[in-house]
């Protein structure tokens, strides 16, 4: 904001925290681009602050801000693998479909990672740079759609306490003959109503 100041940049300005949301009207933006910015939400820096929760607000009050059938673009340095599946997955439940393109996939210089999001419509994703990559069959993209899916960690392993690695905690325990209770609310058991 002080940098803007001094540059004398044309139009208005806002200095906020991203993690609080934006404070626009809806469908006021055709596009939004950000480089560079969106990782840090993924830092903790208050007790305060709880990354998926900020990430969240972000998203969803910036798809509230931006008109059906817009996009954005992110550049993002991710640290690891789970603070891009984090990103992702919380743009998704705020509504985007979209995707991540990957410029300079097999270098370490040049890598960079761009989430490409759509507000309200399903879009093509741009082919990421260094297309070398997609000559050997490795493709450079990853699709992301409004539809929910199971999450794993980089093991391969459900998330602890998902569905999934209850059901397979379940299955475990079973085969080394425990008993497992079966009345939870992942059985397809229903209870009946009470009148």
């Amino acid at each position: 904001h002080y940098v803007a100041l001094q540059r004398d940049v044309e139009g208005d300005l806002l200095l906020g925290d991203m993690g609080e949301g934006l404070p626009f009207r809806p469908g006021m933006f055709d596009g939004c681009i950000s480089i560079s910015a969106l990782q840090w939400l993924c830092n903790a820096d208050k007790k305060t602050h709880s990354p998926p929760k900020r990430l969240y607000r972000f998203f969803s009050t910036l798809y509230s801000s931006l008109a059906r059938g817009a996009r954005a673009v992110f550049q993002i340095y991710p640290e690891n693998s789970e603070q891009l599946e984090l990103i992702t997955a919380q743009a998704m439940k705020a509504g985007f479909t979209g995707g991540m393109v990957v410029d300079f996939p097999n270098s370490s210089k040049a890598k960079k990672f761009f989430l490409c999001l759509f507000a309200g419509v399903s879009g093509v994703l741009p082919k990421g740079l260094g297309s070398e990559s997609t000559d050997r069959g490795v493709s450079n993209q990853a699709q992301f759609t409004a539809q929910r899916s199971r999450f794993t960690n980089m093991k391969g392993k459900s998330v602890k306490k998902s569905k999934d690695w209850i059901m397979e905690k379940k299955e475990r325990r079973r085969r080394q003959g425990k008993d497992v209770r079966a009345d939870t609310k992942y059985t397809a058991r229903h209870r009946k109503p009470r009148f």
